[in-house]
């Protein structure tokens, strides 16, 4: 990924970590990372109103997850989801986040997610057009 601080991200969003987050060892559990990737992409893309996850003929498919861990994240912080696209091809993007705690320039994680979209029922690739590429364009890093 690109440079991973603060500033390289282009929308954030806030996200409380729950008691139940934490695992025995006092920390938040790595699988909870992907339900932040998942809750900062999907969440933007629902308030862009270009995901109709409910009846959309058009849907993005995970084909590739990544995430790789630098800092400690424990209840009750708070973290701030940064999101960007780091690549915007055809058919698929590669949404990258980092995970900042508060006043924090470099992440605590970092990793991404690659989706592929698809037509709903036949589930073959379909081109990434109209505002669904406007919006995805609009997380694009400026060396993108």
């Amino acid at each position: 990924m690109s440079e991973d601080v603060r500033t390289s991200y282009r929308h954030f969003l806030t996200i409380p970590t729950r008691w139940m987050d934490n695992d025995v060892y006092g920390h938040v559990n790595n699988v909870v990372y992907y339900s932040y990737f998942d809750t900062v992409i999907n969440k933007y893309l629902i308030d862009e109103g270009v995901l109709d996850y409910e009846a959309g003929s058009t849907i993005g498919l995970a084909i590739e997850t990544h995430c790789a861990f630098h800092k400690s994240i424990q209840f009750p912080q708070v973290i701030d989801a940064g999101l960007r696209v780091g690549k915007l091809g055809n058919s698929s993007v590669r949404y990258e986040i980092g995970l900042f705690l508060a006043g924090d320039q470099e992440p605590a994680a970092t990793g991404y997610f690659v989706h592929v979209f698809v037509d709903r029922h036949s589930r073959r690739p379909t081109p990434i057009a109209g505002r669904l590429r406007e919006v995805l364009s609009g997380l694009l890093t400026p060396s993108q």
